[in-house]
């Protein structure tokens, strides 16, 4: 396989990505894509290249997208409010819609076209077409339909794996009645790196990774020492929710959760194949 022809300039040098490249041949790594990153069109790029040349290495890949942003725009075209309980967006049935749309039939689609740009094999996952996400209930009645993810559909997955396809995963879930629901795409996320029993979860942010009480990056976590800086006030807001997947996601067999900074370029390749990283990683 000749690497260099699909390998970017922008990515980390080849010498040093050649330690790591057998590292992750033919396991299950699953890139949470969302934040910024969606809405910089450069990087978009480079995340779609880089989910691509993952796939073109034998790493059997998953990509779960968000879309905060976009909804959020929507909504306030509509002069539907945007409210938020424990960082997770109150979704009544005007929102659904709106939630559903945008996913559906904006992100999704041009998620999984970029990745086919740069040659890799993709295919839209999405609740109204080949559902994997099967939710029991709302979590709480206040947030209204948003669910919390019980069952994966493996099946599907494993189907598009042997056939070298990466799944774009829409994070929404049906229950037993074809309600269908918004799920945090952390949450989303997790739950199918934990089922799949992933070797890699990497949730990109808008921020460099997770920071101590100066502002500091830490590099690695213990789960333990993840739950004491959230009980300690040192992680807030919409971070915890991020860290709690990481917590869950490790102790359920996941072997490394990263929280890594989708603001820089090819920010997927840094973490897997080179010696910096681009995060914070969290293991048991």
């Amino acid at each position: 396989m000749d690497i260099k022809s699909f390998w970017p300039e922008l990515g980390p040098s080849l010498e040093e990505a050649s330690v790591y490249l057998n590292k992750y041949k033919n396991k299950k790594i699953i890139l949470k894509y969302g934040g910024q990153v969606m809405s910089d069109q450069s990087l978009s790029k480079a995340f779609a290249q880089d989910a691509a040349i993952l796939r073109k290495l034998d790493i059997d890949v998953t990509v779960i997208h968000g879309g905060g942003p976009q909804i959020k725009t929507k909504l306030d075209a509509q002069n539907l409010e945007s409210k938020f309980i424990s960082g997770l967006r109150v979704t009544d049935k005007n929102v659904i819609k709106v939630v559903e749309d945008v996913l559906l039939n904006e992100i999704n689609p041009d998620l999984r076209d970029a990745i086919i740009h740069y040659g890799g094999k993709a295919e839209s996952v999405t609740v109204r077409k080949n559902n994997v996400i099967h939710i029991d209930k709302s979590i709480d009645e206040q947030l209204g339909f948003v669910g919390e993810p019980k069952k994966i559909d493996i099946k599907i997955l494993n189907k598009l794996f042997k056939e070298k396809i990466i799944p774009v995963i829409a994070p929404m879930g049906m229950d037993a009645n074809g309600q269908v629901y918004n799920i945090n795409a952390d949450t989303a996320a997790g739950t199918i790196a934990n089922q799949i029993k992933a070797e890699r979860l990497l949730l990109m942010t808008d921020v460099p990774g997770v920071n101590d009480k100066q502002g500091n990056l830490i590099s690695q976590l213990s789960t333990q020492q993840a739950l004491d800086l959230i009980n300690d006030g040192t992680i807030t807001g919409g971070m915890i929710p991020k860290i709690k997947t990481c917590i869950s996601a490790i102790e359920s067999g996941v072997n490394g959760v990263v929280i890594i900074d989708g603001r820089k370029s090819h920010a997927v390749l840094f973490e897997l194949f080179s010696n910096l990283g681009a995060g914070t990683l969290i293991v048991k």
